[in-house]
């Protein structure tokens, strides 16, 4: 049985190697502090939030998700949900779908217009599920990388 749920303390470690694998899918290598600073962000759950998706108790997949304000919803925060991943040996059973549904709820809640998020043209095995629990608008993103 697959349950959804926040990511609590006794979760960071595994929390963590589900969050490399997402990264080293698509290609990117990250400093040990921005691993350290997103779980911070998600147990204080005010400006970044994360769920984790448990299959018969185990840790087997994770979201990572914001509100914010939008030119185009003037009248309502949007959210965005910035990360998905799901551990191989699980995938097609549903943990993805459930933790999409899982972040609708939770912005549906709090009164956000839409739920959007990004993923690479050539995840495809994502993009079949997300064809089906969203819409595809066709936008393609741009990115400038500001050092810091």
């Amino acid at each position: 049985m697959i349950s959804i749920g926040k990511l609590v303390p006794s979760d960071r470690d595994v929390w963590e190697g589900l969050f490399r694998a997402y990264i080293d899918f698509y290609q990117r290598v990250e400093p040990a502090e921005m691993y350290e600073r997103a779980w911070q962000e998600f147990q204080a759950d005010t400006r970044m939030h994360a769920f984790g998706a448990r299959l018969d108790g185990r840790l087997v997949g994770i979201t990572h998700f914001l509100v914010h304000a939008s030119t185009s919803a003037p009248d309502a925060d949007v959210c965005y949900l910035q990360d998905l991943f799901t551990a191989s040996d699980v995938r097609g059973r549903g943990v993805g779908r459930m933790l999409i549904e899982a972040v609708a709820d939770w912005a549906r809640d709090r009164g956000c217009s839409r739920v959007y998020w990004n993923t690479h043209e050539s995840n495809s095995t994502a993009r079949r599920l997300y064809d089906k629990v969203a819409e595809n608008r066709g936008f393609i993103r741009y990115q400038i990388e500001l050092p810091r």
